[in-house]
Parts: C-alpha cells; sequence; structure tokens
C-alpha cells in the first residue's frame, strides 16, 4: 500500500533515471572509453605532471658516489639474474650470477646513477632508449630494477648499512615504481581540463545524493518512517 503516491513515485523516478544515467556513463562514448576509465586516465595523467621526484632523488644518491657496496640478491630465477645483472655491469659494477643468485659489487652511487636514467627514460615515455640499451621489454627493466632493489634494500639492512638501505627504498618508491606506473601516460596539467575537473567532483556529489534521495523518498512514499 503506498501511502504518498506522488512522493513514490517522484523517488522511484529519481532512481530509475538515475540507473539510465549509470547506463550512459558505462558506455564507450568518450572517446571510445567509458566515463570511469575517460575520468581514470584524465586524472592520471593530470597527477603525473606532480610526481616527477627524479631531479631531487638524484641530489640524495650522487652523495653516494665512491661508497662501494656488496650485496647478495636473490632473484625469481635464473633468467631474471641474468637480465638484472646487466643493470649492474652498465653502472660498472661487478655481477656475478649462481642460478637465481646475483651477487653485486660496485659503486652504490653509480649503480642508483643507472637506475634513475632508466626509470627517467620510462617517465618520459621513451621505452625504446631502455628496450635498446638492455636488449630485452622495457618495463621488464623497470620490473627487474624494483626486484632488485627490493633485495638490495634487505641485504644493506643485514649489513646495518641503513642509510644506503633508506636511499635505495627512496629510489623505489619515488622513481622505479612511479616511472612504472605512468609509463605511456601523457602529462597533462590541471589548468587545461579545469572544466571538466570541477565538473567531475560536483557530478560525483550530486550523483550520490541523487540516489539516496530517491530512495528516502520511495521509502516515505510507502510510508515508512525513521524512529527511536
Amino acid at each position: 500500500m503506498i501511502a504518498h503516491k506522488k512522493e513514490f513515485y517522484g523517488g522511484f523516478t529519481l532512481f530509475v533515471a538515475f540507473f539510465i544515467v549509470l547506463f550512459i556513463i558505462f558506455s564507450p562514448i568518450f572517446k571510445g572509453q567509458n566515463g570511469m576509465e575517460y575520468l581514470d586516465s584524465l586524472y592520471n595523467s593530470i597527477s603525473k605532471g606532480s610526481a616527477y621526484y627524479i631531479p631531487k632523488v638524484k641530489k640524495e644518491t650522487d652523495t653516494f658516489k665512491g661508497n662501494t657496496v656488496n650485496m647478495a640478491l636473490k632473484m625469481a630465477d635464473e633468467n631474471q639474474a641474468q637480465q638484472t645483472a646487466m643493470l649492474f655491469t652498465t653502472a660498472g659494477a661487478t655481477a656475478e650470477v649462481s642460478g637465481a643468485q646475483l651477487n653485486v659489487s660496485g659503486d652504490l652511487g653509480n649503480i642508483l646513477a643507472n637506475c634513475l636514467a632508466d626509470s627517467d627514460s620510462m617517465y618520459n615515455n621513451d621505452g625504446t632508449k631502455v628496450s635498446g640499451k638492455y636488449g630485452y621489454n622495457e618495463r621488464q627493466v623497470l620490473y627487474n630494477w624494483w626486484t632488485a632493489l627490493k633485495a638490495a634494500d634487505k641485504d644493506l639492512k643485514k649489513q646495518k648499512l641503513f642509510k644506503e638501505a633508506k636511499t635505495v627504498a627512496l629510489v623505489i618508491k619515488k622513481t622505479v615504481e612511479t616511472s612504472y606506473n605512468y609509463y605511456t601516460i601523457e602529462p597533462q596539467n590541471i589548468t587545461d581540463k579545469m572544466g571538466i575537473v570541477i565538473f567531475s567532483l560536483v557530478f560525483y556529489v550530486c550523483y550520490t545524493l541523487w540516489y539516496g534521495f530517491s530512495i528516502l523518498f520511495m521509502f516515505e512514499g510507502w510510508g515508512l518512517k525513521l524512529g527511536h
């Protein structure tokens, strides 16, 4: 039994319209993308412009030039160990492979400088420079850097080289992971897309309220009321 038909059917209309709009949002009408994909791509491109930390991190890593370290790194398998060895030897270090084990000895500053150079190329979407440098896929190169530096961080801490480990962790977080995640994304300035950004934020709030009020009106139309 509907107590208040006008209120109920008003809420029901809002409820149906909500899902019509939802269907449109998830339709590929935004340059071949649906609304969520389009906004995700937009916000990724905007955020990329403010996530470039490599010059700042380089100032930190340069302080370790001339600092020789010896590290035992455990890789996933022998193939990855062979691939990763090239990352270190290109930086002037020595790298001995024994199965999945990689024993590295070299200048930590130079090793990290080579990592930053690869990360910088990837951040600027120049993956061919990285793949041409080592002879295999550029994403795999950065993944190998990530795996090797994770192992290096752990090994340096075992040696109580905490300053070195802290800098390695900084490189992982601020350069390797950032460059990998933003690879192929073209950066955009938020001021160029300010209208879309403001509209999307306002629409999100209004759309959420839209759903809530449609349910509220239908329940009240049924005659349901909150009580205590």
